[in-house]
């Protein structure tokens, strides 16, 4: 019995860690772009990123790695078969998800109230560098928004399983695979918070 639960295991992981790849491939390719568009437009990055609410991508920040924490605690807690601990955890990690999101609408209203997005007035008469900034800006972070809502709702479902007791202490591999996910997500954000908001 324990040579095919190895073995789905095995391949469990292997086939997340080829997943995590491609989506490092997609970010990376955005992050790549951002870096060409850089060096032709140095000036009207700086200026667009000046624009950006430094105190909103910081609280994200603290938001996100507090979150990646949780989740690293809740498979320790899983493999210690401390059930009521592990829900716990999660709930925490899929709040910090709920703030993110949350706090993300607040800055992007703001930023679309002072009229900056792609195509609103203030950005088609300015230079064409800021206009791709934003483009980028609001492609890539719209992207990584997007990743968190889907992770938030896997560890919630992985949540409900450990609650059902359909994972536990011998296997918690689900578990794990979605605490890799969330990781990712989270150092995602680590490149983009400098990109965007620290960027000069």
């Amino acid at each position: 019995m324990s040579g095919p639960l190895h073995k789905d295991y095995v391949g469990a992981k292997l086939g997340m860690w080829l997943f995590l790849f491609t989506e490092l491939l997609l970010f990376g390719g955005l992050f790549l772009l951002y870096g060409a568009y850089l060096a032709r437009y140095p000036q009207e990055f700086g200026a667009g990123g000046k624009e950006m609410h430094l105190g909103f991508g910081t609280l994200n920040t603290v938001i996100l790695i507090t979150s990646s924490l949780l989740a690293a605690m809740a498979v320790t807690a899983i493999q210690r078969d401390e059930r009521h601990r592990v829900i716990g955890l999660l709930g925490g990690t899929v709040l910090c998800a709920a703030v993110f999101l949350f706090n993300k609408y607040l800055e992007w209203s703001a930023e679309i109230g002072s009229g900056i997005y792609p195509g609103s007035p203030r950005v088609v008469t300015g230079p064409p560098g800021e206009s791709v900034f934003y483009s980028l800006y609001y492609l890539t972070v719209g992207l990584h928004g997007l990743h968190v809502l889907i992770g938030g709702a896997f560890l919630t479902l992985v949540a409900v399983r450990v609650q059902r007791r359909t994972i536990h202490a011998g296997n918690y591999v689900l578990l794990e695979n979605c605490a890799l996910y969330w990781h990712l997500v989270d150092l995602i954000w680590i490149f983009i918070f400098p990109l965007y908001y620290l960027i000069l």
